[in-house]
């Protein structure tokens, strides 16, 4: 049993990873040279493709969906994966390079979070409950007019400044802001000049 889990056996490993399988090493039920069904391969593989996600893992979920998202890309690319000896070992590999970059993204993710818990949370200004149908208007207002009236009303920028804070000219803050305005005026009764001071 050693001699088949050692070095001696990982140029076959390798070779049945890629679709070069060996004499008598192909899938079972795998006729010469004819494409496999993708139901098939399915369930005879899952259970391997799950085990090998969860082991890199650590998370059942993770796992499934891991496991999941290689058979979606192996099915996604059946008519060329199916014609190949072994289409579960190319399954496995896109599952395990998932596992790897999963887990490499969540390790990031707790990087930033220690890193957000060290800072100091900003004190936020609570917004006056009368000021409620005011945001709810402008949440209602086509997307680039709500930014630039937040940025004016609330960071009191200058149209220059929200146009470099949003990528754009200042003419179109400047327009996005008119249009706003009045949109904002109409639908909460107030005079155009009075909307987002």
């Amino acid at each position: 049993m050693r001699s088949a889990l050692g070095a001696e056996a990982m140029p076959d490993r390798l070779d049945h990873a890629r679709g070069r399988v060996s004499a008598g090493g192909s899938a079972p039920d795998a006729a010469a040279g004819q494409p496999q069904r993708f139901e098939e391969v399915y369930l005879r593989e899952f259970p391997r493709v799950f085990a090998l996600a969860y082991a890199l893992s650590g998370s059942r979920w993770a796992a499934e969906d891991i496991a999941q998202d290689a058979f979606l890309a192996a099915h996604r690319q059946w008519g060329r994966i199916g014609g190949y000896d072994d289409p579960g070992a190319w399954v496995r590999r896109v599952a395990a390079n998932l596992a790897v970059s999963a887990v490499r993204r969540r390790l990031a993710e707790a990087r930033a979070l220690v890193r957000l818990a060290g800072r100091q949370e900003p004190s936020y200004a609570a917004l006056p409950a009368e000021d409620g149908e005011f945001w709810r208007a402008v949440r209602r207002l086509p997307r680039r007019q709500a930014q630039v009236v937040a940025l004016v009303a609330l960071e009191e920028l200058s149209t220059a400044e929200v146009a470099s804070t949003l990528g754009c000219s200042q003419r179109t803050v400047q327009v996005h802001l008119q249009k706003a305005r009045a949109t904002l005026a109409g639908r909460l009764g107030l005079p155009t000049q009075e909307v987002g001071r």
